[in-house]
């Protein structure tokens, strides 16, 4: 899942109107969750958990009402696998301090019982996957929640299928169509005047939907970001910006991210060929199966007005990419430039970067934030070596 598991667990990426871990947090009705992950990672996540017996699942399962009652029923030292034979949850009398500590205690954990369930096993899964989780967490996602009433200035199709929540600003010309899939429009989130919008669709709390933009399904859009132009089946993380025109379709973005006025994204290839990407856990280009796969960005990365992505382009995290023309289709982690090549984005500019931004939505960067970053730029050298020019 790199590079969108440089800077945060399997269970906090976005899929769907929801993280993976939300989902599991309100079935299990558990309030927060605890996380054990890689060492580069775990600073983030601190052990909060004190009990007799520990549940662990894998994050990157969907959670399910089915899967959470077989999850329940596991007695300390046993495990529930999938179809395929891999390991969703296991419950152990030991909390491990290391994930490597938690792989041996899983693997000799009594197998308890086998269970239908989907997973996110690749990065384009998250896309793949959307529209299913979109209207998978639609009813979930409205209890508790009070309805504002779509208005009267607001052209909508199917209005059972439209959840506005209160708080949220709708505009003069907004047409949403929830014929093809439901549409969620999130706390004070807003839409602006004559955006067109299909669903399956969800505008998390606090986003933005620029004037005139036009979205197509699925696609889910973060907590806090701002879109614009014309998309299609693509997923925003939080407080990331794409607020200007430019196609951009069967793509992930990561948080914090910038996408320059007219940035576009290439997801067909010219000779209707199935897309191939790069994999950084491998080194090398494996097949997708998909006919249709655009743009992956990691988390801070940037890039200019103008900007061309060709299909199956993985950019790293904080990377800063401008110039005419294609950039490279593998753009590592901390890597600065464009089509004319690729130098390194020296770690303390970067994180000077990092805090302007942030300093823009009146957060600040955390020690533990700077140091996951600080062994993201470690952990991506070697990349940096085989596409940079320094």
């Amino acid at each position: 899942m790199l590079p969108f598991t440089y800077t945060r667990s399997a269970a906090d990426l976005l899929c769907g109107l929801m993280s993976m871990r939300r989902r599991w947090e309100l079935l299990f009705k558990a309030g927060k969750s605890d996380t054990l992950t890689n060492s580069s990672l775990q600073v983030l996540y601190p052990h909060r958990v004190e009990a007799e017996k520990y549940t662990f699942v894998d994050g990157s399962f969907f959670a399910n009402a089915n899967l959470v009652d077989q999850i329940s029923q596991l007695n300390a030292g046993e495990k529930l696998l999938s179809k395929e034979g891999q390991v969703i949850a296991a419950t152990l009398e030991q909390y491990p301090q290391k994930i490597t500590q938690l792989d041996a205690l899983i693997k000799s954990a009594k197998t308890k019982g086998e269970a239908e369930a989907r997973k996110l096993n690749r990065i384009w899964d998250i896309f793949s996957l959307n529209d299913w989780a979109i209207r998978s967490d639609f009813e979930w996602i409205k209890k508790g929640k009070v309805q504002q009433a779509i208005p009267d200035f607001v052209t909508a199709r199917n209005e059972a299928d439209i959840f506005i929540e209160e708080g949220a600003e709708l505009n003069p010309g907004v047409i949403l169509n929830a014929s093809s899939g439901p549409i969620f429009i999130g706390k004070n989130a807003c839409i602006l005047d004559g955006a067109l919008i299909r669903g399956p669709f969800g505008l998390l709390s606090g986003g933005v939907v620029k004037m005139g933009a036009k979205i197509y399904g699925a696609t889910t859009i973060g907590a806090g970001s701002k879109v614009g132009g014309e998309i299609s089946n693509v997923v925003m993380f939080n407080n990331a910006n794409k607020g200007h025109d430019g196609y951009l379709g069967n793509s992930v973005i990561g948080e914090w991210c910038n996408l320059g006025a007219d940035t576009n994204g290439s997801n067909l290839k010219n000779n209707y060929d199935k897309i191939k990407i790069w994999d950084e856990s491998t080194n090398k280009s494996v097949a997708t199966g998909l006919q249709f796969c655009g743009l992956f960005m990691g988390d801070h990365s940037k890039c200019g007005i103008n900007t061309m992505f060709n299909t199956g382009t993985v950019v790293g995290v904080s990377a800063n990419i401008f110039g005419g023309d294609f950039p490279q289709k593998f753009v590592p982690s901390f890597s600065w430039g464009g089509s004319a090549g690729m130098s390194t984005y020296q770690f303390q500019r970067a994180i000077e970067t990092v805090i302007r931004v942030f300093a823009r939505r009146h957060k600040s960067i955390s020690a533990a934030e700077e140091i996951v970053l600080n062994n993201v730029f470690k952990q991506t050298e070697k990349q940096r070596k085989l596409f940079c020019k320094d």
